[in-house]
C-alpha cells in the first residue's frame, strides 16, 4: 500500500489556514465609536506594547495588513512611513500588525526604514478582537486572513474611525482627513 506524502509548505510562505467553522470575531465596522479591545502585543524587537501605553497623549492609527514583503503591503508602509510628519503634525501616531513574526516585522522595518512600531499577532488573537481576520477568497480558493483595515484611535481608546477593505492608493490621505476631521 502506497503511503502518501505531506505537502511541505515552499520555503518563506505561511501554509493557508484552514477555513474556521466558528465566526472569526465581531465585525469591524461595529466597532467604530467603542473602546478599542485592549491587547499586548510584540514589536520587531520582542518587547511587549500595550494599547493602554499607546493611547492617552495621541490619537493613533492602528493599521491591520496582511502580509509584510508584499507589494501592497509594502507600498501602504511606505506612506504611512512618508506621510510620519502631517500625521504627527495631527496629533497621530501610527503602529502595524499582522500575523507576521518579530523577526520578520525587523527585517520588513530595516528594508524600508519604517519609522513606526509593528506588532506581531501570530495567533492572530487581536485581528480576531477587531474583526479583521475574515473569510478571504483568491482565485476560487477561501482562506481564513488579515482583511487591510486601519482603525483611527482617539486619546481616550475610542474607536472613532474605520477604514474597512482598504485600497492602498490614497489611503494615507483619507486617514490624514479623518483626522483632521477630528480636531
Amino acid at each position: 500500500m502506497a503511503t502518501k506524502k505531506k505537502s511541505q509548505p515552499t520555503a518563506g510562505k505561511r501554509p493557508a489556514k484552514p477555513l474556521s467553522k466558528k465566526a472569526p470575531g465581531n465585525d469591524s465596522l461595529k466597532l467604530e465609536g467603542k473602546a478599542a479591545p485592549a491587547f499586548v502585543l510584540p514589536d520587531a524587537d520582542g518587547q511587549s506594547v500595550a494599547l493602554k501605553d499607546m493611547i492617552g497623549k495621541r490619537n493613533l492609527v492602528l493599521y491591520f495588513y496582511p502580509k509584510d514583503m508584499t507589494p501592497g503591503c509594502t507600498v501602504e508602509a511606505c506612506s504611512f512611513r512618508d506621510n510620519s510628519d502631517r500625521l504627527q503634525a495631527l496629533g497621530a501616531s501610527v503602529v502595524g500588525i499582522s500575523a507576521d513574526s518579530s523577526a520578520l516585522h525587523t527585517k520588513f522595518t530595516e528594508k524600508h526604514s519604517l519609522n513606526f512600531p509593528l506588532l506581531a499577532d501570530p495567533e492572530n488573537k487581536v485581528t480576531r478582537a477587531y474583526g479583521v481576520y475574515k473569510k478571504k477568497s483568491l482565485y476560487g480558493h477561501e482562506f481564513m486572513g488579515i482583511e487591510r483595515t486601519t482603525f483611527i484611535i482617539d486619546k481616550s481608546g475610542v474607536i472613532r474611525k474605520v477604514f474597512s477593505k482598504v485600497k492602498v492608493d490614497g489611503h494615507t490621505d483619507e486617514v490624514i482627513a479623518a483626522l483632521k476631521a477630528l480636531r
